[in-house]
């Protein structure tokens, strides 16, 4: 980490970058001098680092000074980025060769039974008939084995023939190889083969010879049980250093041209950020809508939120994420990027193609009308944008319903064509389906808003959970827009100032986060007696030896190690069942039956809360997994501020009034538009009404009310609320207030 000016602290208020790149615009908020600037600026797909630097300067512009002003004066940039799933989808990676045991050379090729339909929609894997198994990124003629194999214990079966590694590594380079993955039996327990496999590959191919190739090693990546995920894992982190390396160079490099002499951190999809030439690729994917998970944990606790949706309507995507009791501690285990099942850990979110840039179109063969996944992105954009786009999209809809003003779009900076948008919609939707112009873009709202609340129900119910206990932060350039439409049974929906950029804004508040996993199977209830038997000597070693490896690694990266705090977490299980529960260990070491039971006592609380008191099954005995350190290095957040309420009439926050489309009418009403900066605490504006924020703005239909409470924040919810359904088991409080 190049932090030449500040140790990065919990107890110092910092100056920051934080930059999230979606699909379709890139968020940006400065912190400076304790006052938060945002600004967004379009995305540039062929080259990232120019919508990074645009970002900047525009941010740069509110407070008065130039980048190369700027940047001197900031401690820390924070990114997120899509840059590693473009590249995937693209395949853009280079060549790579797998050296594996030999006999298994075949084993990412057959996959799991899965892997027909890992990656795809419901809608897709329905249609049997068509499914195929994805084009591998490694062919075969680049995969080999060599004579070696290690047991499941650690031991040492055959040992490795060392002129069999040369004379198979000279074959995968003559063969075009120009990255090499080695991903060898069991090397999680005893990784001392893969080692000297890249030894033997640095003696042959050493960092002046031009067929220098990066090694990446599986257990180096991912030191835990699972040939195929481990493999995969860092099959991908081969497939996309160079080109990753090679973005995120550029924009390094295009910084410190700059004057920057900061911190650069990357976001990663367990919950933190690190040094970005320190992060796996395989870390990067999901982190933006992460960052908005972990933003919004934070500012639920200082509101006295304990059940949040945080709902994120960006340019292509609809992404939602579940605080549940305060807690985000919900993973993904093997999540699939793109169409590989992977084994590293991410927090749960859920991703939809479903947001303004989503292309709606018919479906001939029964006339129904279809929105997403498909986007119009940032270039051409809908058709409203006027750069070319034909196809009709949300914010097409939007335009034409009279929600979105074309001359203040994007702060007057891009004007939008109401005549395209209709155009669009007229000879793609309308006339196909044999109906006005204005019934399709009801009709457009209607579906996409259906899709997104479909998304947080089911992502709710089959957690286990109910909507009505919850709240929704609507968030990103669309969700303040369409959440009157997907909030569905959520009671009330809170909107942000910084909504439009509230991933990166989240980003602003995360701790630097180290995680740490090790696979080691170990009986720690017995079965039959429940006599707990877990290898206390074994358990703390292998604690200690992580906690080692953690802060070495924070302090080579120029953190305070003293302010580190650790945590630990263990994946176990009931005898007899499959279901792995990560569970909170309230202790980092084992001393006695009295420290063992405590930590049974933790898993079974957390696995009955999951699963039901029901299933707990003690007689089974219990296993011990995996072991996850989680190392957190707190960083300064700043409070949510609270001012005096005002009354309640809003009027002098009216910017305007303009006709606009109301379903729930299905009439055209003369509109109030506010402009939501200058609505004060305690203002409450009754729909039908608009609220336009410079990157968004607020649809208030008839039969809602938007208020403004004490911290500056926007309530949505209805004037008459819903009846409280009781549920067997509810407290009386179990809706929040």
């Amino acid at each position: 980490m190049s932090n030449e000016n500040n140790q990065i602290s919990a107890n110092t208020a910092m100056s920051s970058i934080d930059i999230d790149v979606g699909g379709t615009f890139t968020d940006f908020v400065l912190t400076l001098d304790g006052e938060r600037i945002i600004a967004k600026c379009p995305t540039t797909p062929h080259d990232l680092s120019i919508g990074f630097l645009n970002a900047c300067e525009a941010g740069g512009e509110r407070v008065g000074l130039t980048i190369e002003e700027l940047l001197p004066r900031i401690d820390i940039i924070r990114y997120s980025t899509t840059v590693a799933l473009n590249r995937l989808l693209q395949r853009q990676g280079p060549r790579i060769g797998l050296i594996t045991t030999e006999g298994h050379e075949d084993a990412i090729l057959i996959g799991k039974g899965a892997q027909w339909t890992d990656g795809q929609r419901v809608s897709e894997r329905r249609n049997i008939a068509v499914q195929n198994k994805p084009h591998p990124l490694i062919e075969r003629g680049l995969i080999t084995g060599i004579r070696e194999r290690i047991d499941s214990s650690g031991n040492v079966v055959r040992p490795l023939d060392e002129e069999d590694v040369r004379k198979k590594l000279r074959m995968l380079m003559d063969r075009g190889a120009r990255a090499i993955v080695v991903s060898l039996l069991w090397s999680f327990m005893n990784p001392a083969h893969e080692k000297r496999v890249r030894d033997i590959i640095r003696e042959e191919y050493k960092e002046y010879h031009i067929g220098f190739v990066p090694v990446v090693m599986s257990h180096a990546v991912v030191a835990k049980m699972g040939e195929y995920e481990r493999t995969m894992t860092a099959i991908l982190d081969a497939y996309l250093q160079r080109s990753m390396q090679n973005d995120i160079g550029a924009t390094w490099d295009k910084l410190r041209e700059k004057g920057y002499r900061g911190a650069f951190l990357m976001i990663h999809n367990s919950g933190g950020s690190a040094d970005i030439f320190k992060t796996p690729a395989s870390r990067t994917f999901n982190g933006g809508p992460v960052a908005g998970l972990m933003g919004s944990a934070y500012f639920a606790s200082k509101l006295g939120f304990k059940n949040v949706i945080a709902g994120d309507v960006g340019g292509t995507s609809f992404d939602v994420a579940l605080v549940v009791e305060s807690s985000v501690r919900n993973y993904t285990f093997r999540p699939v990027i793109d169409k590989w099942m992977v084994n590293v850990t991410m927090m749960q979110t859920l991703s939809v193609g479903a947001g303004g840039g989503s292309i709606a179109s018919v479906d001939k063969s029964c006339q129904r009308l279809e929105v997403g996944p498909r986007s119009a992105g940032s270039m051409p954009g809908p058709a409203c944008y006027d750069l070319g786009g034909t196809e009709p999209t949300v914010t097409d809809a939007d335009v034409v319903l009279g929600y979105i003003n074309p001359d203040t779009y994007f702060g007057g900076r891009m004007p939008l064509s109401k005549a395209k948008a209709e155009k669009a919609i007229r000879e793609k939707i309308a006339q196909p389906m044999g109906i006005e112009v204005i019934e399709a873009a009801a009709l457009i709202r209607r579906v996409v808003d259906e899709n997104m609340a479909g998304a947080i129900k089911r992502e709710v119910h089959m957690r286990g959970y109910h909507p009505e206990d919850f709240v929704l932060f609507a968030f990103g350039g669309a969700g303040p827009t369409h959440m009157s439409g997907f909030k569905a049974d959520v009671p009330k929906a809170v909107v942000f100032p910084a909504a439009p950029v509230f991933c990166a804004m989240g980003s602003s508040i995360m701790d630097i986060v180290h995680m740490y996993e090790r696979s080691r199977r170990m009986i720690f209830m017995q079965p039959h007696t429940e006599k707990i038997a877990i290898d206390r000597k074994v358990f703390n070693e292998t604690v200690t030896e992580m906690m080692s490896k953690a802060r070495l690694e924070i302090e080579s990266e120029g953190l305070n190690a003293d302010e580190a705090i650790y945590s630990l977490e263990l994946d176990m299980l009931y005898g007899g069942q499959v279901n792995v529960k990560r569970a909170s260990s309230p202790l980092l070491k084992i001393e006695s039956d009295a420290d063992a039971q405590m930590v049974y006592d933790a898993f079974e609380k957390e696995f009955a809360e999951a699963f039901s008191p029901l299933v707990v099954n003690k007689p089974g005995g219990v296993f011990l997994d995996n072991f996850v350190l989680r190392v957190t290095v707190p960083t300064w957040k700043p409070e949510v501020p609270e001012y005096a309420l005002q009354d309640k009439d809003p009027s002098n926050a009216l910017g305007g009034r303009r006709d606009a489309y109301w379903p729930e009418t299905k009439s055209w009403a003369d509109t109030p538009v506010f402009i939501f900066e200058q609505l004060q605490p305690g203002n409450v504006v009754e729909g039908p009404a608009i609220a336009e924020a410079e990157f968004t703005t607020i649809v208030i239909p008839p039969g809602q009310r938007f208020s403004i409470d004490k911290h500056g924040l926007g309530i949505l919810e209805a004037i008459v609320a819903a009846p409280i359904r009781r549920r067997v088991g509810a407290s009386a409080d179990a809706v929040p207030a």
